[in-house]
This record gives C-alpha cells, sequence and structure tokens, in this order.
C-alpha cells in the first residue's frame, strides 16, 4: 500500500518525522513499507484505503512514547495510538484520519498483580491471553474477564467499553487508575496515582477533586500507558442455566424476566440473548445450508436448529459465589423463568477444586466468535450495530421487529443478540458481509445507515462504532444542537492544539481538520 499523508503534512515532514522515530524506538521499530501499511489496514472495512496508515512507529516504554508524542507535535504528524489493534468490527489497527502513524503500543506487555486486593496494572500490549496465562503460571487464583475476540488488548478493550463473559464483564465500570501521556508529552497519573507511590492507586478510583478516568475512555485526549483494573477472586462455585427460546416472540417476557433479576443484584452477570445464527455462523457457512440467493428459508432456519438443538434465541446466566447461595439464586431464577413462558433450560454447577474448563464464562480466553464473519464467505467481514434502549420486553421487541425488517429487506440473514446490563439493554447486531461481492458491500453500507437512523428516531444511540461511521454517531447525540461534541472539542482544543493525537476519533476532531467530517 502506498504512502498517503494526512492534510497539511508534506512528504518531507513525514520523511524527518521517521528518522526522528527511529532515534528514539530504533529503525527496526518505525514501520514504514508498503507492506507494513498494508498490515496496519483494517480488513473488515468497507474501503481500507480510506484509513490507511502512513506507517507505524512501535515504541516499548512511556518514556518513548513521550518522545514520539513530542516529535510528533514539532512535525505536525497526527499519531493513531492503538494497543494491540485487535478491535475488529470497529476498525482494528487502521486510523480514522488517513495518512496518521499509528503509535503502536504491543510492545508494552509489562503486568503487575496485587493478588491480595485482586487487581491488576497492565501496559496496553497485554492481551487476555498474556494475563490469563500468567495468572495461571504463577497460581494466581484471580479470573479475568474476557470478550468474544480475546487476541486484544485488556487495557484496549476497557478503553473501547468493551464487553465480556463474567460478573466482571462490563470491564470499564472496573477501571481503576490510569498513567497517561498527554498531547503535549507530558505525564499523567489518575485517582490515587496523582499522588507518588501512593499504594491505592487501583483500590480508589477517584483520589481527590474531579476524577479523570472516564475521560480517557474512548477519546483522544491522550495515550493511555498503564491502566488499573478489578479482578475477579476465583469464587467457590459458578452456576450455569443456558436457555432455549422457540420463538422469536419469546425475547419479550425473556428481557423483563431477566431485567428484574439485574436490578435487584440476583443476577450479576449480563447476559445475552441471541439468535440462532449467532451459533451456526461459528459452526458453520452459510453455503453448507444452501445455494441460492435470497434469504435462508424458514425450512433451513428449521434445519440448523434441529442440527445444533438451539432455538430462535438462546441465553447463558452465570452465577458465581459460594455454593449454597449461588444454589438458592439458581432455584429463584429458575422457577421465576419458567412460570413466565415454555423454555428449554439446562443447569451444570463447577466448583473450585475440579479443574476449570475452556469456557469464557470461566476466564478463559477464546477467537472463535470471529469466525462468524465467514458467514457468507470470500474475504470475510463484519461490523457491529449496536445502539443502546431502556430494558423493556416491549421495546425490544419493537426494535427486533424493526431491525429484522431491514435486514430482510436489504437480504442480509440477521445476526442479532440482546445485552442486559444493570439498567439498559443493548442491541448488538453484526452485519456480516462479502467484501469480494461489489454489491454487498455497498448493501451492507446502506443497511447501517439506515439502522442508525431508524435507532435515532426512537432516541436509541450507539455506544461504539466503526471509524467509517464515527462522525454519523457523533452527529446523532444532538441535544442542544450538538452541545456535547462542542465539549469534547473545546478539550481537545485546549490539551492538544496541534490535533496530534487521534483526530477524528468518536467525531472529536481537532482544530485545523474540521474539514474533514464526514
Amino acid at each position: 500500500m502506498k504512502l498517503s499523508l494526512p492534510p497539511g503534512v508534506s512528504a518531507a515532514a513525514m520523511s524527518a518525522a521517521f528518522t526522528d522515530f527511529a532515534s528514539v524506538v530504533g529503525a527496526q521499530w518505525v514501520l514504514a513499507t508498503d507492506e507494513d501499511r498494508q498490515t496496519y489496514t483494517d480488513h473488515f472495512a468497507l474501503d481500507e484505503s480510506r484509513h490507511a496508515p502512513a506507517g507505524a512507529v512501535v515504541p516499548s516504554s512511556v518514556d518513548e512514547v513521550r518522545e514520539v508524542v513530542r516529535i510528533a507535535n514539532k512535525h505536525r504528524i497526527p499519531l493513531w495510538p492503538i494497543s494491540r489493534g485487535k478491535n475488529f468490527g470497529y476498525g482494528g489497527a487502521a486510523p480514522r484520519l488517513k495518512g496518521s502513524v499509528v503509535l503502536d503500543l504491543s510492545r508494552m506487555k509489562k503486568i503487575e498483580v496485587d493478588v491480595e486486593n485482586g487487581t491488576v496494572l497492565v501496559e496496553p500490549g497485554v492481551g487476555f491471553y498474556d494475563l490469563h496465562d500468567y495468572l495461571r503460571k504463577n497460581n494466581i487464583p484471580l479470573w479475568i474477564s474476557v470478550p468474544g475476540n480475546s487476541w486484544g488488548s485488556v487495557a484496549g478493550n476497557a478503553l473501547d467499553r468493551g464487553v465480556g463473559y463474567t460478573s466482571y464483564g462490563d470491564h470499564t465500570s472496573k477501571v481503576c487508575g490510569l498513567e497517561v501521556v498527554l498531547p503535549d508529552g507530558d505525564l499523567v497519573r489518575t485517582g490515587m496515582g496523582a499522588m507518588d507511590g501512593a499504594p491505592t492507586w487501583q483500590l480508589y478510583r477517584y483520589g481527590f477533586g474531579p476524577a479523570w478516568d472516564q475521560m480517557f475512555v474512548q477519546s483522544n485526549f491522550g495515550v493511555v500507558t498503564k491502566l488499573g483494573l478489578w479482578l475477579m477472586p476465583e469464587p467457590e462455585s459458578v452456576y450455569a442455566i443456558d436457555m432455549e427460546l422457540d420463538k422469536p416472540e419469546d425475547l419479550g417476557w425473556m428481557v423483563d424476566v431477566l431485567a428484574e433479576f439485574r436490578r435487584d443484584g440476583t443476577l450479576q452477570q449480563a447476559p445475552s440473548i441471541g439468535n440462532w445464527l449467532r451459533a451456526a455462523a461459528v459452526l458453520t457457512k452459510r453455503s453448507d445450508w444452501y445455494d441460492k440467493p435470497g434469504l435462508l428459508p424458514d425450512s433451513v432456519i428449521n434445519a440448523i436448529r434441529q442440527r445444533f438443538g438451539i432455538g430462535w434465541w438462546s441465553a447463558s446466566l452465570r452465577l458465581y459465589g459460594y455454593r449454597d447461595v449461588n444454589r438458592a439464586y439458581a432455584d429463584v431464577i429458575t422457577k421465576r423463568i419458567s412460570a413466565a413462558g415454555k423454555v428449554e433450560i439446562k443447569t451444570k454447577e463447577w466448583e473450585r477444586g475440579t479443574p476449570v474448563p475452556p469456557d469464557p464464562f470461566m476466564g478463559y480466553p477464546i477467537t472463535f466468535p470471529l469466525q462468524n464473519a465467514n458467514w457468507y464467505g470470500g474475504r470475510a467481514a463484519h461490523v457491529g450495530f449496536s445502539p443502546v434502549l431502556p430494558p423493556r420486553g416491549d421495546l425490544a421487541m419493537e426494535q427486533f421487529r424493526r431491525t429484522h425488517a431491514i435486514y430482510t429487506r436489504y437480504g442480509f440473514d440477521y445476526h442479532a443478540s440482546f445485552a442486559m446490563g444493570e439498567r439498559h439493554l443493548t442491541n448488538v447486531n453484526q452485519v456480516l458481509f462479502d467484501k469480494d461481492s461489489p454489491e454487498m458491500v455497498k448493501q451492507a453500507n446502506a443497511m447501517f445507515i439506515e439502522l442508525v437512523d431508524d435507532a435515532t428516531r426512537h432516541r436509541y444511540g450507539e455506544y461504539r462504532t466503526h471509524l467509517d461511521y464515527m462522525d454519523l454517531v457523533a452527529s446523532t447525540y444532538d441535544f442542544n444542537d450538538h452541545a456535547l461534541r462542542r465539549l469534547n472539542e473545546k478539550v481537545k482544543a485546549a490539551l492538544d492544539p496541534n490535533g496530534i493525537i487521534a483526530p477524528g476519533k468518536n467525531g472529536i476532531w481537532s482544530p485545523g481538520y474540521e474539514g474533514e467530517r464526514a
């Protein structure tokens, strides 16, 4: 992939910056060949060239990061920080602004665990497999919460509000203390970390005065070089309740039951209610079932369900803690669900002292859910659409019917789930497509825009999105003529007047780049 330059940057300035970067990190860690640039594109993007980087620089320490940021200011080179670049479906390693230099933090892999208090301090390059292996190798009785793509970064996932399978699955809510390089190269620690050497950095989030951790979540206000996270102490027991729901309409009453359990604390874990394609797309390809154009007929959907023994919807609940407490809660939950509607329920129990199975609900990293991108074959890809709505069954059913109708109109097989938060419901849709089909790529883009438009009309906002749609989604947060965007960009202008750190990320543009807003 040939060199792309960001607006206002000459080839000479970029070359000088690469030379200066090499003096800090070593020439072998400045990656600026055509092959290097191709490595940092988003292979799931509708058009990879829209987010082509100029190259990458790969520091190994916070001091090197600070020097790289200072050099970027000197030459006015925009940087795009990534932890490991595995945020598939949302942009991967590619920058929002074409021609940016990727600031790849994957070499920074330090891990510090406080076993007694159940916390960890990680650098951005630490992946979920890395942390899992570290805990097991050192016989540390703490569990991590993993997302469906465990190739990714522990810190990066939390900073983009990623979610996992256990009761610690709201990863951002478990963040406690950051170390951040600001856009001018200054270094700050948040919370109790602002007191040099404080033993409470990962124990108390707020410190004294304003609490800044969330300022650096889904933002471009700095480069996070260390992140504190709370981990789950290994429980005495894990009680599993797996359910199959036979009809699309079963979604409504199940949402109402689970919402009540989440509000009153009976259920600490955030369950996800997923449709039949979530399982089928991981285990098979569409061509295994159907070789004709158009939507899958009900007869094929029924055959898929019968083969895998799954419902139209499936849901998995997990209880973590003391055995007797789990069993008591499980009895309450299963009786309430059985009384609410027809459902097939399977239960099982794990107890401490027995082998921990390779199960994401038990903190075991996985990557197999990525297989779903290959449903249509070809150069497989997907993009995620995830609006947030109130946790009500009737609203969930309305959202399902409208969204399903949009999928049907554009000729895409419906792939979705509804994830239950404490006080909200996230409708996670996977738009699967084959990049070798120009028509399918065109339709995927048009369908995504219509999905956003439909959700916006009902005042449902997305909680994260792909690079291509960051400005679109940011524009839907429109109270008082987009006051939140104005606030974000005032902060950006104050902290980063040269527009060095991730211009355009999540719709936040730096001074001088306003014309780049999509």
